[in-house]
């Protein structure tokens, strides 16, 4: 099956925020991990903390701030569901911190470096 050209943006963004989160020392616990309430872009670890790193990306900056105001309530209510569906999965990691961020990834002709906005953690 063919990929859209959407999907083979978004996937570019996820490895360049992933390639920068293993630079700093992170190991790749998920990618594009689903279930029935939705996906986890990146979930990563270091000892005792997990990161969980929803990616957003586009070619340019519009109204909605590189993506930022695509994160809406029900979008989070989603995310918060999937966690816990992955990690009934994953009991071993319980114990963990958890911090989520957004990884707002320009496009590469945009020129603009990864912004990273803490949420929670």
């Amino acid at each position: 099956m063919a990929i859209s050209t959407s999907q083979r943006r978004g996937n570019w963004a996820e490895q360049r925020a992933l390639r920068l989160l293993q630079t700093a020392g992170w190991q790749v616990l998920a990618q594009q991990w689903r279930c029935r309430w939705g996906e986890l872009d990146l979930l990563l670890h270091k000892p005792q903390r997990l990161l969980l790193v929803e990616v957003k990306s586009r070619g340019r900056r519009g109204v909605d701030g590189w993506g930022v105001a695509s994160f809406t309530a029900p979008k989070r209510r989603r995310l918060n569901r999937t966690y816990s569906c992955w990690l009934a999965v994953h009991p071993q990691y319980q114990h963990c911190s958890l911090e989520l961020v957004l990884a707002l990834v320009p496009q590469p002709l945009a020129r603009e470096p990864v912004r990273w906005i803490r949420c929670w953690g």
